[in-house]
């Protein structure tokens, strides 16, 4: 990467001038890849591991009018909370009343009221709290992408089913407020993945017994035998997204290793006396796979009780 480009942060245009690097040099390294433009003016390391929508938040902030704050999925993004099918194509900003309008081609305008005690500082940029954030998500976006962050956002302990009812019921009647008290009553610190959190919606649609989460399954003597995303303790069944393997001890082991020692797991737990049903991102798209694989393993451990 060139020495002049800033770590993991937005480059502006002006800051590459005032380091003597010219627009055609500019040019040349986002043709090599070695730079993303993000927008006019904007540029970003795309190894830095700042997502682009991070980007485009940081990049756009400056020219925001007072009192703009950044909210919705855009906030979300700087919180670090991950998202699912939000858009990502312009940033949302909030504006107190009476602001008016829908925004800009780049800016996505939402007019809500939005006290002080909802609003902070992320990186610089005056953004709605964690909790308003996912209220805001919760309100507004489908069930299953307000799952997503909210549970993302409980798993970090710093915040509370408590602290996103408080900030719904201080919104008031609200548009979507219905909407986001379920998201909040379903929403589980337990969820570890995206995955995971749209595979709980999903068993929920179906109408498959809502199971525990990070279920660990012990040997007699009280040794872990293993650890297991889904579990339904009275139907002796677990479930497992995406055939993640949860002990991995040593890092950069030998990729058929891991799968044979995840192999001898799953007859330990198979032995044990436990069904176990496994899915995959894909499966995700075709839920009538994820129903048959769960309700066959609950018919195969009844057969064993």
């Amino acid at each position: 990467m060139t020495d002049w480009m800033p770590p993991a942060r937005v480059l502006r245009r002006s800051e590459a001038l005032a380091a003597d690097v010219t627009d055609g040099e500019l040019a040349r390294t986002v043709r090599r890849g070695e730079l993303v433009r993000v927008r006019r003016g904007a540029y970003l390391d795309p190894t830095a591991g700042l997502s682009r929508h991070r980007a485009l938040v940081l990049a756009t902030a400056p020219a925001l009018r007072d009192g703009s704050v950044v909210s919705h999925g855009s906030a979300a993004v700087l919180h670090g909370l991950p998202l699912w099918r939000v858009d990502g194509a312009r940033v949302h900003v909030t504006r107190r009343p009476p602001a008016a309008g829908s925004g800009s081609a780049r800016v996505h305008l939402h007019v809500a009221r939005l006290p002080d005690s909802d609003v902070t500082l992320v990186d610089g940029v005056p953004a709605t709290t964690m909790a308003r954030t996912v209220v805001d998500l919760a309100r507004s976006a489908s069930f299953e992408s307000a799952v997503v962050a909210a549970d993302a956002a409980l798993a970090t302990g710093s915040l509370s089913r408590e602290d996103l009812t408080g900030c719904l019921e201080r919104m008031g009647a609200v548009p979507g407020s219905r909407r986001a008290a379920r998201v909040t009553a379903f929403a589980d610190a337990h969820s570890e993945s995206v995955g995971e959190s749209r595979s709980r919606v999903l068993l929920h649609r179906l109408g498959i017994p809502a199971p525990d989460l990070q279920v660990r399954l012990l040997r007699p003597d009280r040794s872990v035998i293993g650890r297991c995303d889904f579990g339904w303790r009275a139907r002796r069944t677990v479930g497992e997204f995406d055939g993640r393997v949860k002990y991995r001890a040593d890092e950069g082991r030998d990729p058929g290793d891991v799968v044979f020692r995840e192999k001898l797991r799953e007859d330990e737990i198979r032995d044990a006396g436990w069904e176990v049903a496994r899915w995959t991102w894909a499966d995700l798209d075709t839920p009538s796979v994820i129903e048959r694989r769960i309700r066959g393993a609950f018919t195969r451990a009844g057969r064993l009780l």
